[in-house]
């Protein structure tokens, strides 16, 4: 599978963004799509994840600012942010994966990463 995201960019506290991946390759294999985010010197965090069936989790922090969606005929997943906070400063990457029968998720591809940077 690969993973080709953009839409990141500078915005202002309080402002919004929507960020974009499309998958292309073995797309028949994907069970959840989701974005990852890592800052400066933090380890990578799952930001949001949404499964084939439209079940979609989010990291606490983001609850209520962000929206993940899809459209499985474009094997395309968005990231849709408001209220961006100088917290959410990261490079943003697209991931794909399966999902176990528990519910967990497995990422196994990984997208380049598109930088989002959040000015107080």
């Amino acid at each position: 599978v690969q993973l080709q995201a953009s839409g990141g960019g500078l915005v202002q506290a309080g402002g919004s963004l929507t960020l974009s991946c499309a998958a292309s390759g073995s797309t028949s294999s994907i069970g959840v799509m989701g974005w990852y985010r890592q800052a400066p010197g933090k380890e990578r965090e799952l930001v949001a994840g949404i499964t084939n069936g439209g079940t979609s989790r989010y990291l606490d922090s983001v609850k209520g600012r962000f929206t993940i969606s899809r459209d499985n005929a474009r094997n395309a997943v968005y990231l849709q942010m408001n209220n961006l906070k100088p917290e959410d400063t990261a490079v943003y990457i697209c991931s794909t994966g399966i999902v176990d029968g528990r519910g967990s998720y497995y990422f196994d591809y990984w997208g380049q990463g598109t930088l989002v940077t959040v000015s107080s």
